[in-house]
């Protein structure tokens, strides 16, 4: 039997947050300073060291198994292989309809599985994400996400469309749903006292970076509305307001873990996201990155506009806003003819404007799988294993990899505030017979313990190094 709890002390919190009765104390903006550094118009989550800290990672997500079954697709297997590549960040996808069933009763066998993978993920030092996920709502509507006693359809018709499920979300009955998820005073509570729930429950667990408040939310279209008429509108409006009252009530258990926000997919279209304001000190920017061609099942057309088009969308509120940006979601079938410039070429371009990623998924099979069914890394997203700079004692100034040639550069300059070495992951797979390293630079030195080169810096705050790593 599945084993539920109701907890009305957080449900009665969280309403009160949201009628704006609560004592100023519980409703202040966190104290601590926020844990970031901004270099240029890029910032970065900063560690109690002040290093600037860049993540690389993949997506665990069970969307078949449910109830018992819930997580059973995710292993401590997969925590220890990504870790052995060199990989630090994992986004995991959990079911709002899996963990409150019933209105006010949470399962609390599915928030102990959920600490059991961040116990995992610990233990081989990764980081997580917790991530709301839902497609196309919920499974009112033949999906996962929000649950069933929280749709309101209006009565609207309903019309799979299996060969393309993305469409489903334009169904008018559909859209009714998200347009009630965001305006019912009932339904707005029971989403901030999940969020509270899963905050309670997890949010000092020394694994977590923070929470993705809902992937992908979409919207309902007005009378002569297209796509970015419409996604304009709801970012400006509706979306500004959920992602801000979401992340009040994780404050009133956490004040520590990030939260992070995505646009809408217009942003995927070259579109720049009108959202407003996060007001919050411990808040990041998490848009996904798909190619529109590859979505549909073609090939990556190297001399597209796509990559241009998207990296002139993405800079600008990110850097208005001074967030972090750690792309939530990208990826796509490395086995088409092009596979290899495609994971090239948005590689490259992840490192110009984010500070870290997690590819969609880790799995075994066809697909945007990275392993293929034997468990073996597909041959082009072999180049995903890349070396990178986990923690940089000051500020990134560039970084890049060239696969051609597997070099990798890094430019730094110290800055008084950030202490303890630089640390760069070096994965076997892309050094099988060993590398070299130079370091450019007043009073530096470097070593190399496993898959890590440690680079030690003493010139004072404002000297500029340069690190670069190559095959032996």
């Amino acid at each position: 039997m599945r084993r539920t709890s109701r907890l009305a002390p957080v449900a009665l919190a969280v309403a009160a947050l949201l009628l704006g009765v609560l004592p100023a104390q519980a409703q202040a903006r966190p104290h601590r300073a926020p844990d970031r550094v901004t270099v240029g118009d890029r910032t970065f989550i900063t560690d109690g060291q002040g290093r600037a800290l860049q993540w690389r990672g993949f997506n665990l997500a069970d969307k078949s198994s449910r109830g018992a079954e819930a997580f059973a697709d995710i292993h401590e297997s997969d925590l220890r292989s990504m870790a052995a590549k060199g990989f630090n960040l994992a986004r995991l996808a959990f079911f709002w309809d899996d963990l409150e069933p019933s209105p006010g009763h949470y399962d609390r066998g599915y928030l102990a599985k959920m600490r059991r993978i961040l116990d995992w993920a610990d233990r081989y030092h990764v980081k997580v994400v917790l991530d709301a996920h839902q497609d196309v709502y919920g499974p009112h509507f033949g999906a996962r996400g929000v649950p069933a006693w929280a749709t309101r359809d209006e009565g609207l018709p309903f019309w799979p469309i299996p060969e393309d499920w993305f469409s489903e979300y334009f169904e008018p009955s559909v859209q009714a749903a998200f347009d009630h998820l965001y305006k019912d005073a009932d339904l707005r509570t029971a989403h901030a006292r999940m969020w509270t729930t899963v905050a309670a429950a997890l949010g000092g667990h020394p694994a977590l970076l923070g929470y993705d408040l809902m992937n992908e939310p979409f919207a309902r279209f007005l009378e002569g509305e297209d796509l970015p008429a419409a996604a304009a509108r709801f970012e400006a409006g509706e979306l500004t307001e959920m992602w801000n009252r979401l992340a009040r009530a994780v404050r009133l258990v956490d004040r520590r873990s990030w939260v992070f926000v995505e646009p809408t997919v217009i942003v995927g279209l070259g579109i720049p996201t009108r959202l407003g304001a996060i007001d919050d000190p411990h808040a990041g920017y998490a848009p996904h990155f798909y190619e529109t061609a590859m979505e549909t099942g073609g090939d990556y057309d190297p001399d597209g506009p796509f990559i241009p088009a998207y990296e002139a969308a993405i800079g600008d509120y990110p850097a208005r806003h001074r967030m972090p940006v750690i792309v939530g979601e990208w990826g796509g079938n490395p086995d088409v003819a092009h596979g290899s410039r495609f994971v090239t070429d948005m590689t490259a371009a992840l490192d110009r404007f984010s500070s870290g990623w997690t590819w969609w998924q880790w799995c075994k099979g066809g697909g945007y799988c990275f392993l293929d069914r034997t468990g073996a890394v597909k041959p082009n997203a072999r180049l995903l294993v890349q070396p990178y700079a986990r923690a940089v004692a000051g500020d990134p100034l560039g970084f890049a990899y060239d696969p051609a040639t597997r070099t990798y550069t890094l430019t730094f300059r110290t800055r008084d505030t950030a202490g303890g070495p630089t640390q760069i992951t070096v994965p076997e797979e892309a050094y099988p017979d060993g590398y070299r390293v130079t370091v450019q630079g007043r009073h530096a030195g470097w070593d190399a313990h496993g898959r890590t080169v440690t680079v030690h810096t003493r010139g004072r705050s404002g000297t500029t190094y340069t690190v670069a790593i190559s095959p032996r």
